[in-house]
């Protein structure tokens, strides 16, 4: 993407900062959020991109411009506070839309943790939803759902072309769910996991969600289009970690605890149709993630690309 005007939101957060840094370079970014943390603030003034001070959850967009080309909405609220994540992750979102409408196209972060928990074969899209995250984030799932549903809405009662695009473990030198997972075992704390075997996922590290962001706003469509934002490869927590201890020279240790989130592989199919494969795989990443953040601790250096 070159010479577009586009708006981020919560751009201090793990997955938006890669992202607005990427197309800042090219592009006219623009990022939104609170900005409490004055630090990530600057890295982002450094890289170009222009903050403004927005509470997303208030919906008061007074002197942010309406002219974007694009808008990448990748906020995101965990507070446990039910009117709180309502507002930030679902209304928040028509009030954005509306404001935007001229944009063309609307990229609605999601998650994959709208499927519905039980069984373990990959969730198209078109499988049920649920309460997916109650036993971590209890107001997680259902505020994310419900912004699906007012990004549909106003997709079709804008005429704005929207993709929904829900994500599926991003993970990479920003940060994301295996990082904590190495912390913990570099800490010697357990790490929770459901019984009856390995949860499985489908991580996409952060160079792929880059890659893939030109093309999803491609397939943004009225209605509103829904797809899984995934790695090609599904793993399981247990075996990630497993590789994460051989790495850092640790072992870890697994509780098997019946609040831990069950396992939630995805279908890649559609995305496959739409943008192509994903091309960093998961061992690559890991190991990427390991070297940026503790580089002492990886002796061998050699690429493992493709496995």
């Amino acid at each position: 993407m070159r010479d577009s005007k586009i708006l981020i939101t919560g751009p201090t957060g793990q997955v938006a900062t890669p992202i607005a840094r990427a197309l800042a370079v090219d592009n006219e970014v623009w990022g939104i959020a609170r900005f409490s943390d004055t630090a990530a603030r600057a890295v982002l003034d450094k890289a170009g991109v222009r903050c403004e001070t927005v509470d997303l959850a208030t919906g008061e967009f007074a002197g942010l411009p309406t002219d974007f080309d694009y808008v990448l909405n990748l906020a995101v609220a965990k507070s446990g506070d039910w009117d709180k994540d309502l507002g930030a992750n679902a209304e928040s979102v028509g009030l954005l839309m509306a404001h935007c409408r001229s944009a063309k196209a609307f990229l609605h972060c999601s998650s994959a943790a709208v499927y519905d928990p039980p069984g373990d074969e990959p969730r198209t899209e078109r499988a049920a939803l649920g309460d997916n995250h109650k036993p971590m984030f209890p107001t997680y799932s259902i505020s994310k759902i419900a912004g699906e549903v007012v990004a549909r809405t106003m997709a079709r009662a804008l005429d704005l072309p929207t993709i929904i695009a829900r994500l599926n473990v991003p993970y990479g030198d920003h940060g994301g769910w295996p990082f904590y997972h190495m912390e913990m075992i570099l800490a010697g704390i357990p790490i929770p996991v459901p019984p009856g075997g390995p949860a499985r996922y489908n991580p996409i590290h952060e160079d792929d969600i880059i890659a893939t962001i030109p093309k999803l706003l491609a397939a943004a469509s009225v209605p509103a289009t829904t797809v899984n934002w995934c790695g090609e490869q599904i793993v399981s927590l247990q075996e990630w970690c497993e590789y994460l201890g051989s790495l850092v020279g640790k072992e870890p240790v697994f509780d098997e605890s019946s609040h831990a989130l069950r396992g939630n592989p995805t279908d890649a199919s559609r995305l496959r149709e739409l943008i192509g494969d994903t091309t960093v795989g998961w061992r690559e990443g890991i190991r990427r993630m390991v070297t940026t953040f503790h580089p002492e601790l990886i002796t061998d250096r050699e690429s493992v690309r493709g496995n």
